[in-house]
């Protein structure tokens, strides 16, 4: 009996013991959830500057439409330009907060998708991540100009044609961190988190 009451009282002891350990656990989670900051798309060294006209191109869509990237508008609207590739899988998985980004902030945003290759191979790639409704533009010039090295690669351009937002997009934060940026006036998230720190 007194076997018993030992181990019964050494199970409660490791059970207190855990309890204690589990909620020292989760509070270290909330300290280091609300130490680290959102990550932002990622800035390269290189490339166009945040705050300066964008270049102007005139390109056409896979449907034909002619659309003056860069240009200042007359509707107010602002582009986000976001450049993929049929064989990047990152570009593939990004797909679906592109496509409800599109939906989510179409009151003030139009979004153009860039590429460069072969034409049927744009269409095909198209065709299968469902794109139809977004205009997709297939444009070598159009990633020279924006100084394109890897992908997915976001240019967010406000209603004047000025580069509000630009880097690597991974995920649908780094996606929505252009837009907060150009809404905080910042070239990025970081800048911002830098500047307030």
């Amino acid at each position: 009996m007194t076997a018993l009451a030992i181990s019964n009282i050494v199970l409660w002891v490791l059970v207190l013991l855990l309890s204690a350990v589990v909620l020292a656990l989760a509070r270290q989670v909330g300290v280091l959830h609300e130490r680290i900051a959102p990550a932002g798309a990622l800035m390269l060294n290189r490339g166009l500057t945040v705050g300066e006209p964008a270049p102007v191109l005139e390109v056409a869509d896979l449907e034909g439409r002619a659309h003056r990237v860069g240009s200042p508008r007359t509707d107010g609207r602002s582009t986000l330009l976001l450049f993929v590739s049929p064989s990047c899988p990152v570009c593939k998985s990004l797909l679906a907060a592109v496509r409800s980004s599109a939906s989510d902030e179409r009151r003030w945003l139009d979004v153009i998708l860039a590429s460069d290759g072969d034409r049927d191979e744009q269409r095909e790639f198209v065709r299968m991540q469902g794109l139809d409704g977004i205009p997709y533009v297939v444009s070598a010039a159009l990633g020279l100009a924006y100084q394109v090295s890897r992908l997915p690669f976001g240019a967010l351009l406000d209603e004047q044609g000025v580069l509000r937002a630009r880097g690597l997009v991974n995920s649908r934060e780094h996606l929505e961190s252009l837009f907060e940026a150009k809404r905080l006036g910042v070239a990025s998230l970081q800048q911002y988190f830098s500047s307030t720190a």
